[in-house]
Order: C-alpha cells, then structure tokens, then sequence
C-alpha cells in the first residue's frame, strides 16, 4: 500500500501530509505527470521560493514546511488523503486493537497542566483495561521526544508508587519505552490516530475519525476509551453527547 504512493522509505507525518502545497498548483498539469517529474517540478519551484529575500524568521518557517513535506510533494492533496484513509480503514481492520486518548480544550478547560492530565487519563483507562481483559502487564511506548521524555517518565514513576486520581497503577511495565517514530511504523500509526481526533474536535473533520472511532474501547455499549475535555462548557460532539455531557 505504501508503495503504491511512492512513500515506502518515507515517515508517515499525517498532519504534513493534509497541508496544502501551494506550488503544485503552479505547476501546468501536475495531475498527470509521473511520480518524478512531479518531484522535480515541485522541488524546483521551491528552490526558486527559497531564493527570494523575507524575514528570517518566515524563512525558518518555510524552510521547516518544506523539510517535512520532502517526501510528500509528488502526490496531489487528494492522494495524499486517500492514502492516510487507508491506513485508517487498516487500522479499523484490527479487530483486536483498542485506542485510548484523551482530547482537550484547553482554553475552554482553562487547565494549567493539561498534558499532565492528559497522559494520567489515558494511562488509567490503559491499566483498567488491562484489568478488566485479565491481563498481568501492559508496556508503554512514547515517541522519543527529549522535550518530554523525563516528564512522562517522572510521572510514570509517581504513579506506580501513587497511583493516579481514579486508581493504583499495577499492570502497566515500569516506565514508557521511547522508540525512534521514524523507525517504528506504529507509532505513526498513533500520530494518525491523534491527528484524527484533534480534527474531529476541532474542526469537525470526520474524514479519519470516523475510520477509527469502532476501536475505542468500550465497556459494554458505554464508551470510556476517549474524552472530550471541555471544562464546565457543554460540547454536542459525538463523544460528549456519549459521555452525556452534551
């Protein structure tokens, strides 16, 4: 499948890859030009771009969006999209994966430490669940990002000796395991996962969520797998109006 896209040696960064490229637009019938010439076309527009004089800090900008939509620029916007609802609908193929997440508003919310909230919640609901399914031990695997590799660890480990708010933590294996995403495709994956939700809460953007939503984990017909935190303000999304809190 991926190979189909030209994008088998390529990191799957969904949010870069729904961005719009302007310069294909420029170029006089991207559409039905090969994989390559479309790189080429795109990549020398871009090199022109980037020779034009601007601030430094829209540069750095424009050199960042370039940097992570390389591998991308040969497919159109639409391509770009059926490709990610195909990995959505495999994901949706799995019938023995379960997704947890935990979305908020956090200026609704008005909470200070909302990551920290986050990851408690969605670490809960994984322990519960390994509880419930009978499971001795379940393992933990982050993106390894330095910026919050040893606040998750540090909160892991406050947790296994604390417990969270709702539980003692007593199924999950010592600290997440911090894996390199560009090697590992699952972890990707979860990157999908959570630019689905953020859309769908958002900007009530349906196109990925609704390929996964049947993965969440439910207690009978009761969801309790993903949270839309609002705060006091009432939310009619569809998992508020499940959480009755619409």
């Amino acid at each position: 499948m991926i190979a189909n896209f030209g994008l088998a040696r390529a990191e799957i960064h969904t949010a870069w890859l729904l961005r719009d490229y302007p310069e294909q637009q420029r170029i006089e019938g991207f559409e039905k030009l090969g994989f390559e010439d479309r790189r080429k076309a795109a990549l020398s527009i871009r090199t022109l771009n980037l020779a034009r004089s601007r601030p430094n800090r829209q540069q750095r900008e424009l050199l960042k969006n370039y940097k992570h939509t390389l591998d991308y620029v040969h497919l159109t916007l639409e391509q770009r999209r059926a490709f990610l609802h195909s990995i959505a609908d495999s994901i949706n193929s799995w019938k023995d994966a379960v997704l947890f997440a935990e979305a908020q508003d956090k200026p609704k919310a008005q909470a200070t430490n909302a990551f920290d909230i986050a990851f408690e919640q969605v670490i809960t609901r994984f322990n519960t669940f390994l509880g419930a399914r009978g499971q001795s031990t379940g393992l933990v695997v982050q993106d390894n990002n330095q910026t919050v590799a040893m606040q998750l660890t540090a909160s892991m480990r406050r947790y296994h000796r604390e417990g969270t708010i709702w539980t003692k933590i007593d199924r999950i294996v010592e600290t997440p395991l911090f894996v390199d995403s560009h090697l590992t495709s699952l972890v990707q994956v979860a990157d999908l996962c959570a630019v689905a939700i953020r859309r769908f809460c958002e900007k009530e953007d349906r196109g990925l969520y609704d390929r996964i939503k049947e993965r969440f984990d439910r207690s009978g017909e009761r969801l309790v797998g993903i949270r839309h935190y609002t705060g006091r303000v009432k939310c009619n999304c569809e998992i508020c109006r499940e959480h009755g809190r619409s």
